[in-house]
C-alpha cells in the first residue's frame, strides 16, 4: 500500500481531463517522509493553481505528495505516479491525463508517462539521467528549462528531449536566466505549463509563441 497522498486543487463536477502535478525534492535521510510545507512541494502550488484557473470547470487538478523524499530503487516517484493514476481514474473515470512535474517530479512524469491514459507531459527544469530511456509514443511532451539551472543541468534535459523526439512529439523551450527553483521567471514556467496542458487536453489555443511553436511541431524554442 502506497504512503503517497493526493491533494485536491480543483475538482469540477464533470471534468473533461485530469492533471497530476508532481513535486521534486532531494533525499533527506533514509525514506524521509514528504512534508506538505517543504519548499519543493510549495513550488508547485502556484503551478497547480495556474492550471486550475486555465482549465476552469473542465479540468480536475490534483497535487501528488510522494511516499518519501528523493529517489531510490525500492519506491520511486514513478511508482507513486502509477498509484495516483489509479486513484484519479477511480474517482473521475477514463479521462485523458496530463502529468506536470518539476525537478525529480519532471523525471517521474517522463518515466511514468508510459502509463495508460497519459496524454501529455510537462517537465519543468527536470532532473534527469543520461541513461534514462522511455518510449512515449503519441504522448505530447514539453520540456521547459531555465538556462541558469545549476542543479538540474539543462544540457541533460535537452539531450533527453532530442532522443525522445526521434520517436515522439517532443518540444523543448529554453528560459533565458531561469534557475532551478523557478522563482525567477516563475510566471513564465506556470504559463507555459498551463497553456500546454489546456491545449493538449482541451484543444484550447496557446497564446505564448514558444508553446504555439512546440504544438505546431517545433523541437526547440526560446522564451
Amino acid at each position: 500500500m502506497s504512503n503517497a497522498r493526493l491533494i485536491d486543487v480543483h475538482t469540477p463536477r464533470q471534468p473533461e481531463g485530469i492533471v497530476l502535478v508532481l513535486h521534486g525534492g532531494a533525499s533527506r535521510g533514509t525514506r524521509a517522509m514528504v512534508s506538505p510545507t517543504q519548499l519543493s512541494v510549495l513550488r508547485m502550488v502556484p503551478v497547480a493553481r495556474r492550471i486550475a484557473h486555465a482549465g476552469r470547470s473542465r479540468l480536475a487538478v490534483h497535487r501528488l505528495l510522494n511516499s518519501h523524499r528523493g529517489w531510490d530503487a525500492s519506491t520511486t516517484p514513478v511508482m507513486d505516479v502509477a498509484w495516483a493514476l489509479g486513484r484519479v481514474a477511480e474517482r473521475h473515470g477514463d479521462l485523458p491525463v496530463a502529468l506536470v512535474g518539476h525537478s525529480l517530479g519532471g523525471r517521474a512524469a517522463l518515466l511514468g508517462g508510459v502509463e495508460p491514459g497519459v496524454h501529455s507531459i510537462v517537465a519543468l527544469n527536470p532532473w534527469v539521467q543520461t541513461t534514462d530511456r522511455v518510449r512515449l509514443g503519441d504522448t505530447r511532451v514539453l520540456f521547459v528549462h531555465g538556462t541558469d539551472d545549476r542543479i538540474a543541468r539543462p544540457e541533460r534535459s535537452l539531450q533527453l528531449a532530442r532522443r525522445l523526439s526521434e520517436s515522439g512529439r517532443v518540444g523543448y523551450v529554453a528560459v533565458p536566466g531561469g534557475r532551478h527553483a523557478m522563482l525567477r521567471h516563475g510566471r513564465t514556467f506556470e504559463r507555459y505549463a498551463a497553456e500546454f496542458v489546456t491545449a493538449t487536453l482541451l484543444g484550447t489555443p496557446a497564446r505564448s509563441r514558444p508553446v504555439r511553436e512546440v504544438l505546431d511541431g517545433a523541437s526547440w524554442a526560446e522564451a
